[in-house]
């Protein structure tokens, strides 16, 4: 057991560079993915939330990719995707688009998708307007959006835990951001990768999905 373990946490530290990388295109957009596990193995795409980058899946990648191929996408706006300016790009069926260009460039028609935050957005998003690219759903950390509806109009308590994303709908928010205070909420020894990853990433176009 003990030395399972450790072959893990092995896996673990070294996925970052264990990991291939691609990109698939998405109506012009360049979405990055990394990819691990056989090719010819159940596919499973993971999408990141706010603020993220597809190295956060980095457990989750190393505990399934000896049985599944999976992929985890960097989402538009960060890191090795595509910036494109304006809001109207970082729509939710922009957002969709994203993922099943992805899973279509990994040579399939369907996945398991799992999201988490804002990535649950789009992974709902995906079951709805895409039923067909859904081989199972697994969301982390959001409710169904019919839910989050109702309770932004009916609970004083939900919209006061909300308002954080008012406030990141204001003028010039973006600017108030740094890589660095991004950073602060990842374990310290992989926050330089994220720090250079949010280097990478656009606070205008990561405040754009709200």
């Amino acid at each position: 057991m003990l030395v399972a373990g450790s072959c893990l946490q092995a896996q673990m530290q070294d996925v970052f560079d264990r990991v291939e990388h691609h990109y698939a295109d998405s109506g012009g957009v360049k979405i990055h993915y990394a990819a691990l596990g056989p090719k010819d193995a159940p596919l499973v795409l993971m999408i990141h939330g706010f603020p993220d980058f597809w190295y956060s899946w980095r457990r989750q990648i190393a505990a399934l990719s000896a049985r599944y191929r999976v992929l985890a996408m960097d989402q538009r706006g960060y890191n090795l995707s595509d910036k494109p300016e304006g809001v109207e790009n970082y729509a939710m069926p922009k957002l969709v688009g994203d993922a099943l260009a992805v899973i279509r460039y990994a040579g399939r028609e369907k996945a398991t998708v799992v999201g988490h935050d804002w990535g649950g957005m789009v992974a709902w998003s995906v079951a709805m307007y895409a039923p067909q690219a859904i081989e199972r759903l697994i969301i982390v950390n959001l409710p169904h959006p019919r839910g989050l509806m109702r309770e932004l109009a009916a609970s004083p308590e939900q919209r006061k835990n909300s308002e954080y994303a008012r406030r990141f709908q204001q003028p010039d928010a973006h600017k108030t951001l740094t890589a660095e205070k991004l950073a602060e909420w990842a374990p310290e020894a992989e926050r330089p990768r994220y720090i250079e990853a949010f280097r990478r990433s656009d606070f205008a176009a990561m405040l754009n999905y709200y």
